[in-house]
């Protein structure tokens, strides 16, 4: 079976996979899909199975079935890998400065973040911020900020509404020593999925971002997930 029934649909993986096709310029604009038959024999699933995932393009507007002709494509979905995953602290900042963040959850109770030997000395106390960020009224990323205490109430009011990281930079009494990022690939779970408007298992980018101050001490943790289909990465290797 190239389809999982255990956790998604079978209509919504197989429109998925669809959608990757006219993306990737397989099934160009104009184009006809495959029978019915074809994708049925293709995919091994039932005809109601690939009825409903041409149904779903259909309502996107990727796809118009045609009595007598068959299915066509009729447009492409929309691209948005405008997010770029940067390496500096400044074109980070700027990255999230036009952004619109939605605030889910402020938690200003002592709840402190999980930190490995390596990331640095945990400061007394954190404030837990949950957030949706959107881009042009798209939410594009899920975050988690723990922000050390004693930096948080510097800037309380604006760091409630604002992005986090430009209004760190932006502190002069805020020095950051290190900062550091692990970018991994990994799938939506049914909460991120939710919030960012994505299907389950939908693929997802994880950043997970540490800044130390002065004697290691731990300033700021963002671990965050980024929609898949927003994010490119560009690396300029060195000979």
């Amino acid at each position: 079976m190239i389809l999982d029934n255990a956790q998604v649909p079978l209509y919504v993986q197989l429109a998925d996979l669809f959608r990757q096709r006219i993306v990737k310029g397989m099934w160009r604009e104009g184009e006809k899909l495959p029978s019915l038959e074809k994708l049925v024999a293709e995919f091994e699933v039932a005809r109601v199975t690939v009825r409903q995932a041409i149904e779903r393009l259909t309502r996107d507007g990727l796809v118009s079935p045609q009595r007598g002709r068959g299915t066509f494509v009729t447009g492409a979905p929309r691209t948005d890998r405008w997010l770029k995953v940067e390496t500096t602290l400044q074109n980070l900042a700027e990255v999230y400065r036009d952004t619109q963040p939605t605030i889910l959850v402020i938690d200003e109770s002592a709840r402190a973040p999980r930190l490995a030997e390596r990331d640095g000395v945990a400061a007394e106390r954190y404030v837990h911020m949950r957030r949706v960020h959107a881009h042009e009224g798209r939410p594009y990323c899920v975050i988690d900020i723990y922000l050390d205490a004693e930096i948080f109430e510097k800037r309380a009011a604006r760091f409630r509404k604002e992005t986090v990281i430009p209004l760190l930079l932006a502190m002069p009494s805020v020095k950051i020593v290190t900062a550091r990022q692990v970018l991994t690939i990994a799938t939506a779970d049914l909460e991120v999925a939710r919030h960012l408007g994505i299907s389950v298992n939908a693929p997802v980018a994880e950043v997970r971002r540490v800044f130390t101050g002065p004697k290691r001490r731990v300033i700021y943790l963002g671990e965050i997930t980024y929609r898949g289909d927003f994010v490119h990465l560009e690396i300029d290797l060195k000979g």
